[in-house]
């Protein structure tokens, strides 16, 4: 295994972009959190920025210790998958708990449930 002295500075450059990449994106995340006013508006910027910060940083980690230890490490993979398939789950299942709260509090403005049945049919206007 070689030192940090022996890291190329091509591999270094590389490493710090996808880190502030990264960083930047799950900072922007954060600030959507804070900035929206609704519940619904405020899952969806952390969700995107938390996925994508994640995966620069993640990148990032991959081409460090791949480059610091001569061979793929692709440990990091499983992580990604994790957060890539975590991530829009969570968002949707926080997002129908609070649709489905709204509803039975009786806050207006919220969608009719979706039975999957055709809508009713208007006899006035078949008949003329």
């Amino acid at each position: 295994m070689t030192g940090l002295d022996d890291f190329p500075l091509w591999a270094a450059i590389l490493v710090s972009l996808l880190l502030l990449l990264g960083s930047g994106l799950t900072l922007l995340g954060t600030i959507g959190l804070v900035q929206f006013k609704s519940f619904y508006e405020r899952i969806h910027a952390p969700t995107l920025g938390t996925t994508c910060g994640a995966g620069g940083v993640l990148i990032a980690s991959i081409l460090f210790f791949s480059v610091l230890q001569s061979r793929l490490a692709l440990h990091e993979l499983l992580i990604t998958v994790f957060v890539t398939v975590t991530t829009p789950v969570t968002l949707m299942l926080l997002g129908r708990a609070a649709i489905y709260r709204d509803r039975i509090e009786g806050k207006a403005g919220m969608p009719e449930f979706d039975t999957g049945a055709p809508p009713p049919r208007d006899e006035a206007v078949e008949k003329g």
